[in-house]
């Protein structure tokens, strides 16, 4: 197999009988695999999760050039910088007396603040999410074509779904944020984004994508299981050292 060929969305892997048949690609099919490692390794506190949120994220993006959503494509770009942060700041001592990050709740001020920036950035979004989209989409063919791509402005459709698509993005810029510095908030986001997920690309008739994030829904879950329990043991550990402290 030509390894060009191989990166091509029409490279069918497998039908996939579920609607009116989905014809799942190897770059969709190795893509989501890479995803669904990535977020189990994350849910149980492995490094390793960002080396396949890169390739994840990677792949998915070369996807979204082909079919010409070069708004989602720049959410990919985000992403991948955000594996690179994360992989950094969960391998870097987070003091100078060399602690590493550790998993903890948000406290209240912190709270309250990303939970005012989110409903912020949601109500913008949903307002202007076309003409934010196609001015990112052609600013990306702009951009693209500098380099020699001669690709034609996209002819794009209105949002079905402004509200929701606004809150998965917001809620997933967020989301990945938190999980970088070990919040265990991160995971009840992603909870969230993932029941609305399954809902919106089953209504779109996307079984198969709807599939892919009821998976990624149970390991979310999964995460927020063990990181809550994680949290605790370490507010516990850090009560102890505290009061072995005043003691001494």
């Amino acid at each position: 197999m030509d390894i060009l060929a191989w990166f091509d969305i029409n490279n069918t892997l497998v039908n996939i009988p579920i609607g009116g048949g989905y014809a799942m690609s190897w770059i969709e099919a190795v893509g989501t695999v890479f995803g669904l490692l990535c977020i189990w390794y994350a849910s149980q506190e492995k490094t390793i999760n960002y080396v396949f949120g890169l390739i994840n994220v990677s792949l998915f993006a070369i996807i979204f050039f082909q079919i010409q959503l070069y708004g989602i494509l720049m959410l990919q770009l985000f992403f991948f910088c955000a594996n690179i942060y994360g992989w950094y700041a969960w391998t870097r001592p987070s003091s100078e007396d060399g602690d590493m990050l550790e998993v903890r709740w948000l406290n209240k001020q912190k709270m309250a603040f990303t939970a005012a920036v989110s409903v912020a950035a949601i109500a913008i979004m949903t307002v202007f999410i076309d003409p934010i989209f196609f001015a990112l989409a052609n600013i990306s063919v702009d951009v693209l074509n500098t380099f020699g791509a001669d690709l034609a402005r996209p002819e794009l459709s209105p949002d079905a779904f402004p509200f929701w698509d606004s809150v998965m993005t917001v809620l997933s810029i967020v989301a990945q944020i938190l999980m970088t510095r070990k919040y265990v908030e991160n995971w009840m986001l992603w909870v969230v984004i993932n029941m609305i997920s399954v809902c919106i690309y089953a209504a779109q008739g996307v079984y198969a994508l709807s599939i892919e994030y009821a998976i990624l829904l149970f390991i979310a879950a999964n995460g927020s299981r063990q990181w809550m329990k994680t949290a605790k043991q370490n507010q516990q550990s850090k009560q102890h050292d505290q009061a072995a402290e005043v003691k001494a």
